[in-house]
């Protein structure tokens, strides 16, 4: 069998450990204290994640979609595949390396994202720039974890409690969406949505384009 390499590795931004990037052959992987992240055979789930979240959309050409956290670009390869000419996304990625990485190794995976004139990256907390405006973003897309708790970052636990839920309802534009992803369920965080005033939708979708693989969960909270 061949043997991973290491390409590079970073640390995340408030000294909470660092992210490696790894290739064996022509398969990549981000990993974080020997807890995969991601993998480039296996991406069904993020691609569905924004798909999922543009298909509940009111239907316009002009959206303001804002993701968090750019991995390995299938996600936001993805909304630009389901929006408009029109459509602006804005990618906020913490770790300056994991865009480096996207661009110098990863970016050729989903057909060079970052590349089209929709897309623009700021390298900061997704928190920070949800909270910046009220009632600015049709959709925000997380994927900044393996699901509603913060793995990468404890920080990111702000996102999923009842005030980071707030914020990002208050960011929402009426009748748009908040979807996150996950790789198992979680009850609690159900419940955690329905209380912040989302019309809670749960979608089990399979890890793999193929529909095979583990199954991971898609939480998508519609703003009435």
């Amino acid at each position: 069998m061949i043997p991973w390499k290491e390409i590079d590795r970073a640390k995340v931004p408030g000294d909470e450990g660092e992210v490696t990037l790894m290739v064996r052959d022509q398969e990549f992987s981000i990993r974080t204290a020997g807890t995969e992240l991601m993998n480039s055979r296996i991406h069904g789930s993020e691609d569905a994640l924004a798909q999922l979240a543009c298909s509940r959309l009111n239907p316009k050409n002009k959206w303001q979609i804002l993701i968090g956290g750019l991995g390995m670009g299938y996600t936001l390869a993805a909304a630009l595949e389901h929006s408009g000419p029109d459509t602006h996304i804005l990618v906020s990625e913490l770790i300056p390396a994991v865009v480096r990485w996207n661009r110098e190794h990863l970016g050729h995976l989903s057909g060079m994202p970052l590349n089209d004139p929709r897309v623009s990256v700021q390298e900061e907390d997704v928190v920070k720039i949800i909270g910046h405006k009220k009632s600015a973003w049709d959709a925000i897309l997380l994927d900044v974890d393996n699901g509603p708790a913060g793995l990468t970052r404890k920080a990111n636990d702000r996102l999923y409690g009842p005030a980071g839920l707030k914020s990002s309802f208050d960011a929402l534009r009426p009748g748009g969406i908040l979807a996150v992803w996950s790789s198992g369920v979680d009850q609690a965080f159900t419940r955690r949505l329905t209380l912040a005033g989302f019309k809670t939708e749960i979608v089990s979708v399979r890890a793999r384009k193929s529909g095979k693989g583990s199954r991971h969960t898609i939480w998508l909270g519609k703003k009435i």
